[in-house]
């Protein structure tokens, strides 16, 4: 009997919602870091180009961004990219986020990421527990999307791995903090950091490391 793929539920999760037809997943990464940007991401799969077991079968280890090692998302996005009809990537400076809030600027990124898409599919779902105020008209929220959904854990892999790679490319700027290891989470070096250096131009003023934990 042939090995079922970890992934198979995430493909049969979406193949219910969009049968043999297109549909986006969108999430973000960066939510809770002190500095840099947040990324949305969404991606588009294809059911009337594949079933959801070849979808499984070439993309076997996909799952949410936060289960798997920096290697793995790694080796995971020229997958996506590969085989997803097609994805956009949004970023929000955290100018933005100072300026309009967290929670808006998340909403609003995620709500861009779909219609970046151009065209949105008919079936779009993103992560959360909520619509997007200004999200396009038939998307649905999935509470805990990125376990349950192939485009969602695929959006929130593209998601991660863009904004990792931005903070690490960024950290010769401002070597002192520390960004090519912790990517602008809060650790223990990162708060060393700022109580040493105080906040680089990366830095979200508006978010406190109390509120960061």
């Amino acid at each position: 009997m042939a090995r079922r793929s970890p992934a198979t539920d995430l493909f049969d999760f979406d193949h219910e919602i969009c049968g043999r037809a297109e549909i986006a997943g969108a999430d973000e990464a960066g939510r809770g870091s002190l500095a840099g940007p947040l990324v949305a991401a969404a991606v588009v799969f294809d059911y009337s180009r594949r079933g959801p077991a070849q979808f499984a079968s070439l993309l076997a280890d996909l799952a949410d961004s936060k289960k798997l090692t920096p290697v793995a998302r790694e080796r995971l996005y020229p997958l996506i990219t590969l085989h997803a009809s097609r994805f956009a990537i949004i970023v929000a400076g955290n100018r933005t986020i100072d300026e309009e809030g967290l929670h808006r600027t998340n909403l609003s990124a995620l709500s861009s990421s779909f219609t970046a898409l151009d065209p949105c599919p008919a079936a779009m779902i993103v992560d959360g527990r909520q619509m997007l105020p200004d999200g396009p008209a038939g998307h649905q929220p999935v509470t805990k999307g990125d376990s349950r959904s192939a485009c969602i854990a695929a959006a929130s892999i593209i998601a991660k791995v863009t904004r990792d790679r931005l903070m690490r490319r960024l950290h010769p700027l401002y070597p002192q903090y520390g960004f090519d290891r912790h990517v602008g989470y809060i650790t223990k070096e990162h708060r060393l950091a700022v109580d040493r250096h105080g906040y680089s131009a990366l830095h979200r003023r508006s978010f406190k490391l109390s509120n960061a934990d």
